[in-house]
């Protein structure tokens, strides 16, 4: 009987873009766009640069593009630059409830290599759906439901950063050309690679921002030893010393990777980012926002009391004082009571950009003074629906002795409130600071591409934000 590995690297090997449903082939174009446009959009960030300072000294092949510089890399350099990009913003998409974040990882994978290999656009496009589907079934064996969270996330593991390298690993094997049984040991061998600790999300630090870029390259990394000769256990995921005892001991869940494998295509359900921040505190925002087109103003704060899930409080809610006052423009993005005061003052693009987590916006007196009256505390209500959704439940005590309550149960950009076309058309814009109709073109004719490197041409002359 095949492994759990076996029967992904079989399925893509054998994946064809003629096979691909409308639906499939839409949503792969649409996350590419937003990949590209959320990666560019990080050109300034310090993890990105630290990590471009690394790449250029590397050396190697001119093979892929970095969105960094516009330079030719070695693919695996490029992956690391450009999934490093992906992530940095916190503005790539998510898979719920598994809360792992497959674009960052599996896009500039697919795109390293397909740019590296020469191969078509429709070659590119069913690599890349061969490893969403992966992505979000590895993601889901490691979703308990009797827990209500991602095994790892509790093990204080990022999963978006361990999954992504075998997902990417798989797309990567694919468009090198390897048959299944090249595929399932780069799959292998990248289990050994694969990894990635959450704590930064709580604390600080940015390595993290770098976590889907490492992924990609260890994706590359590991096809490319696969294709040299090097093996991997086929016992990869399952064995007793497999990836998924190794992270998770008992609690996973084997039917989850191969359920409706081949049948039921998974990746259109990947929820789009709205803000630039932990997906957690969306929900905050969006109550800040309702409140705010309620009238009122933050001003008339007197406190706030931000109720959310178990889980999404250890991230965005605890340790409390650190979260009222954020140190870094990153660590904002982790804070409900950041985001709430940030939606409430007035937010850019969708209701929170680029802009409200910029280092001038910490110091603003406004957004700290309502930061420091909120309070966040775990909501029953909302843990009964986390993670199928990240809700919250917010109620503000106005000086004048109102009570205000807004309950937001659902995420914007899941299937349940969906981001409209014009709707990624704005996000696009405000990461690139341009209409986008170039990129727009050649990811709409990808099918009929011969090649990636058009697109790679086109995504590399676009100037950062500030110049733009």
């Amino acid at each position: 009987m095949s492994t759990l590995a076996e029967q992904l690297a079989e399925f893509a090997a054998g994946t064809r873009f003629e096979q691909l449903p409308p639906e499939v082939v839409s949503t792969l174009k649409a996350r590419c766009l937003d990949t590209l446009g959320v990666a560019l959009a990080a050109r300034g960030v310090d993890a990105a640069l630290a990590v471009s300072d690394v790449v250029r000294r590397w050396g190697g092949p001119a093979e892929a593009t970095s969105l960094m510089t516009g330079e030719a890399l070695p693919a695996a350099h490029a992956a690391l630059m450009n999934g490093t990009l992906a992530h940095a913003l916190d503005f790539d998409d998510t898979h719920l409830p598994s809360v792992v974040h497959p674009s960052a990882a599996l896009v500039p994978v697919a795109l390293a290599e397909a740019e590296a290999a020469r191969v078509s656009g429709r070659e590119f496009l069913a690599a890349l759906a061969s490893g969403y589907e992966v992505s979000v079934r590895l993601s889901m064996a490691q979703f308990d439901k009797e827990l209500g969270n991602s095994v790892f996330f509790e093990h204080g593991l990022h999963a978006t950063a361990s999954i992504g390298a075998l997902a990417a690993a798989v797309v990567a094997a694919r468009l090198r050309g390897l048959g299944a049984e090249g595929i399932a040991n780069a799959m292998a061998i990248a289990c050994s690679m694969a990894a990635g600790l959450a704590e930064a999300n709580r604390t600080g630090g940015t390595v993290k921002r770098a976590h889907c870029g490492w992924a990609g390259h260890c994706a590359i990394s590991a096809a490319m030893l696969a294709q040299s000769g090097l093996t991997g256990p086929p016992t990869c995921l399952e064995g007793r010393f497999g990836f998924f005892h190794a992270f998770c001991g008992e609690r996973w869940h084997p039917g989850e990777v191969i359920a409706g494998l081949g049948s039921e295509w998974l990746s259109p359900a990947i929820a789009f980012k709205p803000y630039p921040c932990n997906h957690f505190t969306h929900t905050v925002a969006d109550a800040a926002l309702a409140l705010r087109a309620r009238g009122l103003t933050p001003d008339q704060v007197q406190s706030v009391t931000i109720g959310t899930a178990a889980a999404s409080w250890r991230t965005i809610g605890d340790p409390i004082a650190e979260k009222r006052r954020p140190q870094t423009p990153y660590h904002a993005k982790f804070s409900a009571p950041f985001a709430f005061a940030a939606a409430l003052v007035g937010g850019s693009g969708l209701g929170l950009s680029h802009e409200d987590f910029a280092p001038q916006t910490l110091g603003d007196p406004t957004r700290a003074a309502v930061a420091d009256r909120c309070s966040v505390i775990v909501s029953e209500a909302c843990d009964a629906i986390f993670p199928y959704h990240f809700p919250a439940i917010v109620e503000v005590q106005t000086h004048d002795g109102r009570t205000l309550t807004e309950q937001v149960l659902t995420n914007l950009g899941t299937a349940e409130r969906p981001l409209s076309d014009d709707d990624l058309a704005v996000k696009l814009r405000s990461n690139i600071g341009a209409d986008g109709q170039e990129l727009r073109g050649h990811i709409a004719q990808l099918e009929r591409a011969p090649s990636v490197s058009e697109l790679m041409l086109a995504a590399s002359r676009i100037a950062p934000r500030e110049a733009a």
